[in-house]
C-alpha cells in the first residue's frame, strides 16, 4: 500500500465533522500564507484553485450530522472565496477584488474547455482513465451554467456590499462587514445556483418547496457557520500582509 492509499485510508477513520474543520482550518490558513507569500496575487491563485477543485470536490457527497440527506462536499472552498474577496476589499481595494473574481471564473472556464477536449480524444485500447475522466470533468450543463451565473453574482454583490457597509461604519466594525457581506452573499449563491440548476434550467423541475428547504437552506445553515469561523482569519489577515505589497 503506497503512502496516498495509507494516509486516505487513515483520514477515513477520522469523524467527518472533525475532518470537515481540519479542511476548513487548512483551507483559511492557507489563504493567510498565500497572502505573506506572494501578497494579493496569492490570493488570485489561492481563488482561482478553489472554485476548480470545488467544482470537482462538489462531485461527493457524505452523510452529515445536521442533515437526513447526503450533503456534497465544496462548501468550504466555495466560500473560502469569499474571505479572499473581504481581505482583497479590506487591504487592496474593491478593483483588485473585483479582479479576483474574474480570475476565478476565467480559471475555471479554461479547465473545462481543455477537459472537454481532453475527453474528446479518442483513447487507446491500453487506457484505463478515459471514463473516470469523463464522469469528473463533464459538467452537466445546467449546472455548469448554474454555478458561473450563481458565482459571478454571488461574488461581485460581496465586493459590492462589503464595500457599502465599509463606507457606512466609517471603517469601523470589520467584523460586521466580514460577515454580513458573506452571510448575504452566501444565500445569494446557493438561491441563484438551486433557482437555475433545479427549476428553471431543470427539464423535470423540482417544487420550489423541495429547493428552498433542501438545496437553498439546506446547506446555508453551514455557510453562516463558516462565515463565522473566518472572521479571526480576517483580522489576522493584517498581520500577514508582506512589506513588499503594495
Amino acid at each position: 500500500m503506497d503512502f496516498f492509499t495509507s494516509f486516505t485510508s487513515y483520514l477515513s477513520s477520522f469523524n467527518t465533522f472533525v475532518l470537515w474543520l481540519i479542511m476548513l482550518f487548512l483551507c483559511f490558513s492557507s489563504i493567510l500564507v498565500f497572502l505573506r507569500l506572494f501578497g494579493y496575487v496569492g490570493l488570485y491563485v489561492y481563488s482561482a484553485l478553489a472554485i476548480i477543485i470545488g467544482n470537482i470536490q462538489v462531485l461527493k457527497t457524505v452523510d452529515f450530522f445536521y442533515s437526513p440527506e447526503p450533503v456534497a462536499l465544496g462548501t468550504i472552498l466555495f466560500a473560502s472565496t469569499f474571505l479572499c474577496t473581504d481581505i482583497l476589499s479590506e487591504h487592496f481595494g474593491k478593483e483588485k477584488a473585483k479582479k479576483n473574481v474574474l480570475i476565478g471564473f476565467a480559471g475555471f472556464l479554461f479547465m473545462t474547455t481543455i477537459m472537454l477536449i481532453t475527453i474528446g480524444f479518442t483513447p487507446s485500447s491500453s487506457d484505463w482513465s478515459q471514463e473516470s475522466l469523463a464522469n469528473v470533468f463533464t459538467p452537466m450543463s445546467r449546472f455548469f451554467i448554474a454555478s458561473m451565473i450563481a458565482y459571478l453574482a454571488s461574488q461581485y454583490f460581496d465586493v459590492w456590499i462589503y464595500s457599502i457597509i465599509k463606507r457606512v461604519t466609517k471603517s469601523n466594525f470589520l467584523w460586521l462587514r466580514n460577515n454580513l457581506s458573506t452571510i448575504l452573499s452566501s444565500l445569494i449563491d446557493n438561491t441563484v445556483f438551486s433557482l437555475l440548476a433545479w427549476i428553471i434550467l431543470n427539464p423535470d423541475p423540482e417544487t420550489l418547496y423541495n429547493v428552498i428547504m433542501i438545496y437553498i437552506l439546506g446547506t446555508y445553515i453551514l455557510r453562516i457557520f463558516i462565515a463565522l469561523l473566518d472572521t479571526p482569519f480576517m483580522y489576522f489577515s493584517k498581520s500577514f500582509l508582506s512589506k513588499r505589497n503594495d
